[in-house]
């Protein structure tokens, strides 16, 4: 048996719109959440169009314009605008009948290149029994059939198989969220024989290190510390004569060990250093979880998740942005703050779940609706943009 997609309702309807405007193909991501027994899917986003293809060319349609470091680059930039427990799921293409042949093999290469693409960027490590199938979802232009298959990405010589691809309403409405505040206050020494004062490479070691610490730590919901293996909501009341469900807030608390047990042994390097790279600030960090008797267990890894990519993509950010502006000439070593971009949430339009991005002090709300758009294909009001946070540097 295959795996199953339920697949917000609004979606289906997207795809439609989207085939209409098809010349020859068009090709995007599926967003949502995975769990043991069936997957979730809460968005589909068309890849953003790139300016010289806007051009129609002659001759025959082909599939070998289809620029795959495009779309793996938009993957990466979409991931960064997941909040704990949703991913990218796999990739769609509704292309014309002339194509379906070629689209089924464009699809696969597509599927294992996006995860080649953001698992390079992760600082943690899939647990053995994650989920590790991704969809490839066909569709033709002219007669609008639908054909989902999934790849396990573990897999380099895995084939297609079949799955279900069922539309569901509200699909979000009762799911879960967690929500906490993470105190970061890293320290990252610069030995004297890193070559060039590689900042970017020591401060993802550094980064490597803490989210370690973040793996064992413990986490208290709503003030309890829970057993990974019960149910998230056990001994939660629902709410009786509210027929309109709404999504269960969890307050966590992060507890960090501040040393070793004692029958860990311990041994002090001394290394001779250049320089050190502090990070510190405080974080805001969310996770949603869907509503089919979610364990503790995913709840906590989808918001220890969030903790470690909130604090690792926007270091990147900084890191592009700092050479955007700057280039890469040597700098003045003295003492330098940099503030690092703070974390927004956005809320998505017929869901409970909000996205995130995040800002620099100087940046206008335009230019995050602006981003939406093409990222996400999705218009944002000024006034639904909730900046979660103060200035971290």
């Amino acid at each position: 048996m295959g795996r199953t997609y339920l697949v917000e309702e609004g979606i289906g309807q997207y795809l439609t719109e989207l085939s209409t405007k098809v010349k020859p193909y068009v090709t995007g991501l599926l967003i949502g959440q995975c769990s043991p027994q069936r997957d979730y899917v809460i968005r589909a986003v068309r890849t953003p169009p790139k300016e010289q293809l806007q051009e129609e060319s002659g001759g025959p349609p082909k599939l070998a314009s289809l620029d795959e470091e495009w779309i793996t680059t938009h993957a990466s930039q979409v991931s960064r605008m997941l909040p704990g427990g949703l991913l990218v799921l796999g990739v769609f293409m509704i292309a014309t009948p002339e194509l379906a042949k070629d689209s089924q093999n464009a699809l696969r290469k597509l599927i294992f290149s996006v995860e080649k693409s953001l698992s390079k960027r992760r600082l943690w490590k899939p647990a053995e029994e994650e989920v590790s199938d991704r969809a490839a979802l066909q569709i033709c232009s002219a007669t609008k059939k639908v054909v989902c298959r999934t790849y396990d990405v573990q897999d380099p010589k895995s084939s297609a198989k079949p799955a279900d691809w069922k539309y569901q309403s509200a699909l979000t409405a009762s799911w879960s969220a967690l929500g906490c505040t993470v105190n970061v206050n890293i320290h990252i020494p610069l030995l004297a024989t890193s070559p060039n004062h590689d900042l970017e490479k020591n401060t993802k070691n550094g980064l490597n290190r803490w989210s370690k610490q973040i793996e064992d730590s413990v986490f208290l919901i709503n003030g309890q510390v829970k057993d990974e293996d019960t149910e998230l909501l056990e001994g939660q009341k629902k709410l009786r004569g509210n027929s309109q469900p709404s999504t269960q807030f969890s307050d966590v608390k992060v507890l960090t060990q501040l040393c070793q047990g004692a029958s860990a042994r311990s041994t002090a390097t001394v290394q001779v250093c250049s320089g050190s790279i502090n990070l510190r600030g405080a974080v805001k960090c969310r996770a949603y979880i869907h509503s089919n008797k979610p364990k503790v267990k995913e709840a906590i890894q989808a918001l220890k998740r969030d903790i470690i990519n909130t604090l690792s993509d926007r270091c990147e950010i900084l890191f592009e942005d700092l050479i955007l502006n700057e280039g890469h000439q040597k700098k003045n070593f003295g003492r330098e703050y940099h503030v690092l971009p703070q974390r927004l949430f956005v809320p998505v339009a017929g869901s409970n779940v909000m996205l995130s991005d995040y800002k620099f002090g100087d940046e206008a709300a335009a230019e995050i609706q602006e981003r939406f758009v093409e990222m996400l294909d999705q218009p944002v009001q000024a006034e639904d943009i909730h900046i979660a946070e103060d200035i971290s540097t």
